[in-house]
């Protein structure tokens, strides 16, 4: 496998960031967020980006910010929920460490609702959210190389079963 030391997919609000700093300071290595990485590239916060410029150059955009991370980066990445819808990000995901982390829609729904600015779940996020799940979880299941429930244990306890599961998993 290549690219970096692991690289994190889900639904929003599953934690991949959280998660994904705990996993990094576990293999002792650095961690990217490919949303700040939109960020950074767009001049302003991705919500931004989404309602003015809608969702296709938003995953052009992405799809950039997650291309340059996996050439550069060898830590823990977490990619954006959507990242996996572009073709091209799918194509650089083949053969990479990739972990799915997954959640109940309950937990994603109360997580969603507290986590802030989501344009794509406007509206009734708990629907929304359901909606994103049935159109992304099988991109996901079909990246992943582990799948780990980042449910009801915290981010370090998440972070030490990956970590156990990519040290198994490697040649």
């Amino acid at each position: 496998m290549t690219g970096p030391a692991a690289i994190l997919i889900g639904m929003p609000g599953v934690g991949k960031t959280s998660v994904g700093r705990e996993l990094a300071g576990l293999l002792g290595v650095s961690f990217r967020d490919t949303d700040e990485d939109v960020t950074r590239l767009a001049g302003r916060p991705a919500p931004e980006v989404l309602r003015e410029k809608g969702e296709p150059a938003f995953r052009l955009l992405e799809h950039q910010a997650v291309a340059a991370a996996l050439a550069e980066h060898e830590g823990v990445l977490a990619l954006g929920g959507g990242a996996v819808l572009h073709e091209g990000t799918r194509a650089r995901l083949h053969g990479c460490r990739v972990v799915h982390l997954w959640a109940g829609l309950d937990t994603l729904a109360c997580r969603v609702l507290a986590d802030g600015d989501r344009p794509l779940l406007d509206g009734d996020p708990r629907a929304g959210l359901a909606l994103l799940m049935r159109a992304r979880l099988p991109l996901y299941r079909r990246l992943a190389v582990v799948s780990v429930r980042a449910e009801d244990r915290g981010p370090r306890e998440i972070a030490e079963e990956i970590a156990a599961l990519l040290a198994s998993a490697a040649p």
